[in-house]
């Protein structure tokens, strides 16, 4: 009979047996089946906090890096319409009329520490569109004009964002990727603009052959990014062809729908993942209940975690929280009014939180798993789990809301040798990390799980007694001189979502896999 010893609580293994006896048992069973791949988790460099202009780079050097403590790797820049009445160029002998100057300090950290950075539109310039102004157009003052961007500027659109790119190129900063339009569906009084679903396929089918990819090499174009992830404006460009070959990271927020929810990400995911795209959430600030004067506690912080579980279950390749600093996000900002852990430029809870996913889960791949003991797939389910390869790694995340502990059972795909628990049950207590004693070679054994409780648990393979769980078999005939390629033209050790297939005879495919 194995024997596997955690020291998870430092109990005593007489202790950590009865409560094993005596607790209820949820079982999660790790499929090999394999969903997406995950770029990585970041956060935005526009706001107030971090004025003058981003100049204070504290933040993303405490959040970015694979070194830093969180690992964050992708940051949201503002691609900026230079509001009218604001300081203008010639004041400050900026090289441009717009003010893109404010994340180049930031971005540039984030590109040394081998980050991603993208820019999003609030607004196209003023002149560009139907109220003349780069404000949205919703407030009386604006004379509720809608403000959309004229057709007879669609043209002239793509090389703006062209000249975004050789500003941030000339500062140092190559930019990964720009997007259409934050909150196209949105009608605001501060910078914004309205697109239709239909006029945005319009504008992308007719005009983004403009963007300069090839002076940009390697710049990705991300869709317009609804509020809260509605399909209609992804499934619109992901069904015309020609719009289509366009987009490569379709894009949204979860403002008032959760990942899971019927018609919103999960469904929006389904249709771009059988066209190889990646799906990014590029913006939420997860709320805090009934008074926010304070930092989130807690439960609001589990909840945090079960939406970034959420996220990954429902497709998502990318997730992007709102600001970067606030006192409901991830660095302090010293406001005294939210009190006294509040504290400048130091990591709250919340970054913990995200560095279970940040630190560990970004460039894995999801698989599958199933759970007993339990209700799951609902949003906010008091239990939450998902499990990801990497490498010779097999991570296992297990979220508990309630009062209660439980001995969590894990069935996995593959035989493990060691491994190690990371796991924050508090607000004081975060991302402690403790080894798992596994005596043998397992697959399956059994861990106390704490109330209220957020637990990453991540397993070495042991590859004397199993396949490598890098090369999973694939479930269709092949000759070993197949080969496959993304749609970039780079080999794949796997062929994964739509990709192009290279046969013996030199003939070339798109194919699609779906092992789901």
């Amino acid at each position: 009979m194995r024997k596997i010893l955690t020291s998870i609580l430092a109990l005593a293994v007489t202790a950590a047996v009865h409560a094993q006896t005596t607790l209820k048992t949820i079982t999660v069973t790790v499929s090999p089946t394999r969903y997406q791949k995950v770029t990585g988790f970041g956060a935005a460099c526009c706001d107030g906090a971090m004025c003058p202009y981003g100049n204070d780079t504290q933040p993303v050097r405490l959040l970015y890096g694979p070194t830093s403590k969180i690992g964050l790797n992708i940051m949201r820049m503002e691609i900026s319409p230079n509001f009218k009445g604001d300081i203008t160029a010639v004041d400050v002998g900026w090289d441009t009329p717009y003010d893109w100057q404010g994340c180049v300090p930031s971005a540039k950290i984030v590109k040394q520490r081998g980050g991603i950075v993208f820019g999003t539109p609030w607004s196209p310039p003023g002149e560009y569109k139907t109220n003349g102004s780069a404000a949205g157009g919703a407030s009386e003052s604006q004379g509720k004009i809608r403000a959309e961007l004229r057709e007879d500027c669609y043209e002239k659109f793509f090389p703006w964002l062209n000249m975004y790119l050789a500003y941030m190129k000339s500062k140092g900063v190559d930019v990964d990727a720009v997007s259409i339009q934050n909150e196209p569906d949105w009608w605001v009084d501060y910078s914004g603009c309205l697109y239709t679903p239909e006029q945005q396929v319009t504008l992308v089918k007719n005009y983004a052959h403009l963007l300069d990819r090839e002076t940009y090499k390697g710049v990705r174009l991300i869709s317009a990014e609804p509020l809260g992830f509605t399909q209609n404006y992804s499934d619109a460009l992901m069904n015309d062809e020609t719009a289509r070959k366009h987009i490569d990271i379709v894009a949204g927020h979860l403002y008032g729908h959760a990942p899971l929810d019927q018609g919103n990400m999960k469904d929006a995911a389904k249709l771009a993942t059988k066209y190889g795209k990646e799906v990014w959430m590029t913006e939420h600030s997860c709320d805090i209940t009934n008074n926010e004067q304070r930092l989130p506690n807690w439960h609001e912080q589990l909840l945090f975690a079960e939406e970034l579980n959420e996220c990954m279950l429902a497709g998502c390749t990318g997730y992007i929280y709102w600001y970067m600093r606030a006192h409901w996000a991830f660095v302090g900002t010293g406001e005294e009014q939210y009190g006294a852990d509040n504290v400048r430029n130091t990591l709250l809870p919340r970054a913990y939180v995200m560095s279970h996913f940040s630190k560990y889960v970004t460039g894995s791949t999801r698989v599958g798993t199933t759970t007993s003991g339990v209700t799951t797939g609902k949003t906010n389910s008091y239990f939450e789990t998902s499990a990801y390869i990497k490498g010779d790694s097999i991570i296992v995340m297990a979220i508990d809301t309630t009062k209660t502990a439980y001995n969590l059972r894990l069935k996995l795909p593959l035989k493990v040798k060691s491994g190690v628990c990371v796991q924050s049950t508090d607000n004081k207590s975060l991302c402690k990390k403790t080894t798992l004693t596994i005596d043998e070679p397992t697959k399956e054994f059994i861990v106390e799980m704490p109330a209220r409780s957020f637990s990453t648990y991540i397993f070495m393979v042991d590859h004397e007694e199993t396949t490598d769980i890098s090369t999973p078999q694939i479930t269709r005939e092949r000759t070993a001189a197949t080969r496959y390629y993304d749609l970039q033209g780079r080999p794949l050790a796997y062929p994964e979502g739509l990709c192009i297939e290279k046969r013996p005879d030199g003939s070339t495919r798109k194919i699609y896999f779906d092992e789901r």
